[in-house]
C-alpha cells in the first residue's frame, strides 16, 4: 500500500475516474490553471485539457446548475465548490433541480452528479468560512451525502460516488488535505451507504465521521492508556444514506454509546444517531447515550475562542467517563 495524503487520494480518484470514463469532466472556481484552490485538481487540466477542466466564474448557483442540466443529458460532471459555505449560493441547484429532478420527472432523467468542497473548521476562518453543513444535505431526500475521514476513503468513496447515478453530496475535512495515511493500490471503491470499525473495542462505542474520526481516535487511544477503557470507533462515513445497522450493532456488543460531530447541536447528526440507538438498542443501553457536539455558536475568529467551539478529545474522554460511571 502506498501512503498518501487525503489531498492526493482525491486527485488520484479524480484522474482514474476521468480515465476510465470521458463522461467525466471537472467544473468549479479555480480547478484548472490553479490547479484547485487546495490543489486537489493538480495536473488534471494539463493531462485533460480545458473541455473536461472547466474554470468557472465566481457564479456557484450558476455552474451548479450547468451541471445539472449537463448531467441530465448524460456527462458526470463533478462541481467542486471552494468552500462548502460558498455553496449555499447554490442551495437551489443542489436542492430543489438535482434532488429532486428523478422523482419529478418520473424516473426519466437520472442526475449523477458530485458536488464536493471542504467543509467544517480551519483555522481562524470565522463564522462565515467555517460551517458544518453536513445535516443541512443529509435531510434532503434524493441527495447522497459522504463525509470520508481518510485517505483510502476519500479515494474509495470519491470514486463510487462518479459513478453513481444519483447526485451526491462530498463533504471533505478542510484540515484533513494533509493528512497521510494508507491507500491500497489498483482499484479500490469504498461501498456509500456503509460505515467502518475503525477501531474494536468492547466498552463503549464512539460515532463520528469526517474529522471527528481523528478527535474520537486520540480519545480512544488516551482512554485505553489512562483508564483501561477500550472504545470502540465507528466511523459513519455516509451521512446519507446512514449504516444505522452497523451502529446498532457496535452498541449492543458494548452497551454504551458517545455521539461525536463538530457540527451545532441543533438538528444534528449526532441527533439523528442517537434518536437511532435509543429506537433500536434501548434495551442494550447500560448508560443514556451522550452526545458531543461544536458549541452552539457563530465561529470566533479568535483561535482561543475556536478552539473551546470545535471539540477535541477532552470532551469526547469526559463524555465516555460519564457513560461508564467513572466521573
Amino acid at each position: 500500500m502506498a501512503v498518501i495524503t487525503y489531498r492526493d487520494a482525491l486527485n488520484r480518484a479524480l484522474r482514474e475516474e476521468m480515465e476510465r470514463d470521458d463522461s467525466v469532466f471537472l467544473l468549479g472556481e479555480e480547478v484548472g490553471e490553479y490547479d484547485g484552490a487546495y490543489k486537489v485538481s493538480k495536473g488534471l487540466l494539463d493531462q485533460f485539457g480545458e473541455w473536461r477542466v472547466r474554470d468557472t466564474p465566481i457564479a456557484e448557483n450558476g455552474f451548479a446548475g450547468l451541471g445539472v442540466g449537463a448531467a441530465m443529458v448524460g456527462l458526470r460532471p463533478v462541481v467542486e465548490f471552494m468552500t462548502w459555505n460558498f455553496a449555499l449560493l447554490a442551495y437551489d441547484a443542489i436542492v430543489n433541480s438535482a434532488a429532486k429532478m428523478y422523482h419529478m420527472s418520473g424516473g426519466q432523467y437520472n442526475v449523477p452528479i458530485v458536488f464536493r468542497g471542504p467543509g467544517g473548521s480551519a483555522l481562524q476562518l470565522a463564522a462565515q468560512h467555517s460551517q458544518v453543513p453536513d445535516p443541512w444535505y443529509a435531510n434532503i431526500p434524493g441527495l447522497k451525502v459522504c463525509a470520508p475521514a481518510t485517505p483510502a476513503d476519500a479515494l474509495g468513496l470519491l470514486k463510487s460516488a462518479i459513478r453513481d447515478d444519483d447526485p451526491v453530496v462530498f463533504i471533505e475535512g478542510e484540515l484533513l488535505y494533509n493528512v497521510k495515511g494508507e491507500v491500497p493500490d489498483g482499484e479500490h471503491l469504498v461501498p456509500i451507504g456503509v460505515a467502518e470499525v475503525k477501531r474494536p473495542g468492547a466498552d463503549v462505542t464512539i460515532v463520528a465521521h469526517g474529522k471527528m474520526v481523528h478527535v474520537a481516535l486520540q480519545a480512544a487511544e488516551h482512554l485505553a492508556k489512562e483508564l483501561e477503557v477500550e472504545a470502540e470507533v465507528v466511523d459513519l462515513r455516509s451521512l446519507r444514506p446512514l449504516d444505522t445497522a452497523s451502529v446498532i450493532e457496535s452498541v449492543q456488543r458494548t452497551h454504551r454509546a458517545v455521539v461525536v460531530e463538530e457540527g451545532w447541536p441543533i438538528s444534528g447528526i449526532g441527533a439523528q444517531v442517537v434518536d437511532d440507538i435509543q429506537r433500536e438498542a434501548f434495551d442494550s443501553l447500560d448508560a443514556p447515550v451522550a452526545r458531543v457536539s461544536g458549541l452552539d455558536v457563530p465561529m470566533h475568529y479568535a483561535r482561543s475562542l475556536e478552539k473551546l467551539i470545535v471539540p477535541g478529545p477532552e470532551p469526547v474522554i469526559e463524555a465516555v467517563k460519564h457513560v461508564c460511571y467513572l466521573d
